[in-house]
């Protein structure tokens, strides 16, 4: 369980450039020639975790739970095993939001905007890893959790649409149009087009 020690406004956070330089020296506790951990140390937030190789799938969940190298969580191995179950050769797990909360309700009610742009700068560098970015919408529900979560996200279809990012779900979308989460997906579950921006219009701006 990771519960929020407080509001990220109270921590000094570190830039996602330099989290991103310590993260690419070598270290002890992982192997940092196969995964991508930023910031490198377990912290109240969470910028990136993923593997690393020339085609990433992208998937975007709501905020970072306890997951980290070699300890990936139920979700994260989901995540894995659908991008290599799609012909990806790596994947990446990236948050709308970087705080850590095991349960979302724990989320902080404001969103921290320094938090939030640094988690932005993440996201540019997660979009240049790849020639043709594929994002997998896998936040469920858990979006409904904060309103300023639909206006973190519609900043990432803004910055993803710079890069070319293609936009992809797996599974059902539930009743209220909401992608699905990747716990309880078939083991052989494909890739789906998927409209974020009208997503954003027609679900969580309604």
């Amino acid at each position: 369980m990771h519960i929020p020690s407080g509001d990220t406004n109270t921590l000094l956070l570190q830039p996602f450039s330099s989290a991103l330089e310590s993260a690419l020296l070598p270290c002890l506790e992982y192997d940092v020639e196969k995964w991508l951990y930023v910031p490198n140390t377990y912290e109240e937030y969470r910028y990136i975790l993923g593997t690393r190789g020339k085609n990433p799938l992208i998937g975007i969940g709501i905020n970072p739970s306890t997951a980290r190298p070699d300890a990936l969580d139920n979700t994260l191995k989901s995540v894995q095993r659908i991008a290599l179950g799609n012909g990806f050769d790596s994947f990446i797990m990236f948050n709308v939001y970087a705080q850590r909360a095991t349960d979302p309700d724990a989320m902080e009610r404001r969103c921290n905007l320094t938090l939030h742009r640094e988690n932005m700068e993440a996201f540019r560098y997660v979009l240049s890893l790849g020639e043709k970015p594929a994002i997998w919408a896998a936040w469920g529900a858990i979006i409904e959790k904060r309103d300023y979560l639909a206006d973190c996200l519609e900043d990432m279809i803004a910055i993803g649409e710079a890069y070319g990012a293609r936009w992809f779900t797996a599974g059902a979308i539930s009743k209220k149009g909401h992608p699905h989460h990747p716990l309880y997906l078939r083991k052989d579950a494909g890739l789906d087009p998927f409209d974020a921006a009208g997503y954003v219009k027609t679900v969580l701006r309604t």
